[in-house]
């Protein structure tokens, strides 16, 4: 249910900017000092790294998140700790936004931009929010351990 949900949120978000922003002139919105909204397709990965506009490094990106979501989906259902549990679906839902997007736009959409102090951070959207978070919590109760066992 949280990928599901991790997925709709993100899904809706990037429909909703799509909407705005698509033949908007400028494509963004400020919506706090520090925050824009700006519609940006990323044929990459993170940062933008591989953005070849090849069908095949595209057919590639998805075939390896399918894979690695596959993984994931087994490590989750094998997993005692809810945390764990959580942090694994987080990163799911947040993987299948994205897959989504490379599979019905051919690109994903990132719209979310920070920035202060002279300094900005890349574009990104909900789904990297949540393979973030869900990436966190798996290192924090992966070393953590289950505190349920000891002593």
């Amino acid at each position: 249910m949280i990928a599901l949900a991790g997925l709709l949120a993100d899904q809706a978000s990037k429909w909703a900017i799509l909407m705005l922003l698509r033949d908007a002139d400028p494509a963004f919105i400020t919506v706090l000092p520090f925050m824009d909204f700006v519609l940006v397709w990323n044929s990459g990965i993170s940062y933008g790294l591989m953005a070849d506009h090849s069908q095949l490094v595209r057919g590639g990106l998805i075939a390896l998140s399918l894979l690695i979501i596959g993984f994931l989906l087994h490590l989750q259902r094998r997993e005692p700790q809810p945390w764990l549990r959580i942090g694994y679906a987080l990163i799911i839902g947040g993987a299948l936004g994205n897959v989504l997007d490379r599979v019905v736009h051919g690109a994903v959409v990132d719209f979310i931009s920070l920035y202060g102090f002279g300094y900005s951070w890349y574009v990104f959207n909900l789904a990297d929010v949540w393979i973030t978070l869900g990436g966190a919590l798996v290192v924090w109760f992966s070393l953590k351990g289950d505190e349920t066992k000891q002593g």
